[in-house]
């Protein structure tokens, strides 16, 4: 299975579809995923690095979690994660992202407020990890 994400049709606000073979894989896709409904960082390049720890929690938990963390250093640094690495940590997930001042890249969408609980589905199937997430925006 290949890693990759989507942006789908939705009424009012944006929902994002990512898979990989891997439970990590598909996550780093859900925030590239989330990225690009709102901004075009193709070919920016990272200025700074940031470490998030994530606590232990289902995987639906870590899903919103880490899409919320993005909207939160978006708000509150102005910063963007152009790369994702996702790893398992005592239950949880340590995440390391690659980023950018949101000032230097296109906006190109709506800048998203919140992760939908609606409609959210995380799991693994025959052929890997995939995801489904609404985002307010």
């Amino acid at each position: 299975m290949d890693r990759g994400h989507r942006a789908v049709a939705h009424t009012a606000d944006v929902r994002i579809e990512a898979w990989a073979p891997d439970r990590e894989g598909c996550l780093a896709e859900a925030v590239a995923a989330l990225v690009a409904t709102f901004a075009d960082a193709d070919g920016v390049a990272a200025d700074g690095e940031t470490t998030v720890e994530l606590p232990a929690g289902d995987d639906s938990e870590l899903l919103v979690g880490l899409l919320d963390e993005v909207i939160f250093r978006l708000e509150t640094e102005g910063t963007l994660p152009v790369a994702t690495d996702a790893r398992p940590a005592d239950g949880g997930l340590r995440v390391r992202w690659r980023t950018v001042d949101a000032g230097a890249v296109e906006l190109v969408g709506a800048v998203p407020k919140a992760v939908s609980l609606h409609a959210l589905r995380f799991d693994r199937d025959a052929t890997g990890w995939r995801c489904a997430v609404t985002v307010d925006v």
